[in-house]
């Protein structure tokens, strides 16, 4: 490709860019933390959300690189770092749509047995298939420079191969394309079960109608069930959008909004992750907190953690049962993640 062709990448997206590959580094290492930290977290929904918060927090280290260096050819850091991103990348979809099947059959199926047999599945597709593809292109030269045209200074597939559409689906679109497709339809079904668990419910209980639905916990489970997808979408969408203004040879797709939008999208995942799952998450939150300001309490939070997982549904130990929309959320910040 022509270097009249490149995509110029401002000082000030690359500021943009490097800050939000930092947030998603720090907040992909607090959920790393957290779960490390009490032990009482250590869910096997959580598991799954640390293991998507380690490809998060390696596509950050290796995109701040990229951004970093802005490469111009196809040096072997630029190999190198492309590989990297590619396998993270690529694995962070696969484990993001883990853990939306997890909570589907957890949740709808009613069997923590068989989402708990699910787990080593997860493992072998969502790291040996990202691996298998991040090989296959390095041994065929596939990766390189790609004069930011479907990046923004960092490299991935390299324009110069003649089949780099098909490598591009590959590596990431197509797996990218099936996300947008089953993230939403499989939080839709968990969405409309809890509504029906939380009617029926209310029929035996009539007394929890009265309570005020914008502040009940299922209310917030709703809300968070409704984001999660959203975010995902959201954020990637701009990489999309580029990826088909290439395909037609739009000159839109050096435009300097689209081209930061698209390195904020591609780097800030494990932030977006940090903010739903550990500062939006009232019992997660409130420990940080003791811990920040009076480490005393924090004995107290992890007692008041342990009673409240007692009496739900939602710990490991417990039977299968059908799940209460309420008690999802109660235990929301150990569980669904």
């Amino acid at each position: 490709m022509a270097e009249t062709n490149r995509t110029e990448v401002h000082v000030y997206e690359q500021v943009v860019i490097l800050s939000s590959c930092v947030l998603s580094f720090f907040g992909s290492l607090l959920i790393i933390c957290t779960f490390a930290r009490w032990p009482d977290l250590r869910t096997t929904a959580r598991k799954l959300l640390v293991y998507l918060s380690v490809t998060d927090l390696l596509s950050a280290l290796s995109y701040f690189y990229g951004v970093l260096r802005s490469f111009n050819s196809d040096s072997g850091d630029c190999i190198a770092q492309g590989a990297i991103s590619t396998f993270a990348n690529t694995s962070s979809f696969f484990w993001t749509v883990a853990i939306a099947i997890y909570l589907y059959v957890f949740i709808v199926k009613s069997s923590q047995r068989q989402a708990n047999n699910l787990v080593l599945y997860f493992h072998l597709i969502s790291w040996g298939v990202p691996f298998g593809i991040t090989v296959a292109a390095l041994s065929l030269h596939k990766i390189g420079y790609d004069a930011s045209e479907v990046s923004v200074g960092w490299c991935w597939v390299n324009l110069q191969a003649e089949d780099h559409v098909l490598w591009m689906l590959l590596t990431a679109k197509i797996w990218e394309f099936i996300a947008y497709v089953t993230l939403p339809v499989l939080y839709i079904l968990i969405k409309i079960h809890i509504n029906r668990a939380h009617a029926a419910l209310s029929e035996y209980r009539p007394i929890l109608t009265s309570s005020p639905v914008s502040h009940s916990p299922s209310s917030m489970a709703d809300r968070k069930l409704t984001i999660i997808p959203i975010i995902f979408i959201v954020l990637r969408m701009w990489s999309t959008i580029r990826f088909l203004l290439l395909l037609t040879d739009s000159p839109a797709g050096h435009n300097p909004v689209l081209v930061t939008l698209h390195g904020i999208g591609n780097t800030f995942q494990g932030a977006a992750n940090c903010i739903m799952f550990v500062l939006l998450t009232p019992s997660i939150r409130s420990r940080l907190v003791a811990q920040l300001c009076c480490r005393g309490h924090d004995k107290h939070w992890h007692s008041q953690s342990v009673s409240q997982n007692r009496a739900s549904p939602y710990t490991p130990s417990h039977r299968e049962e059908n799940t209460s929309p309420q008690t999802w959320e109660n235990n929301e910040g150990v569980t669904c993640t």
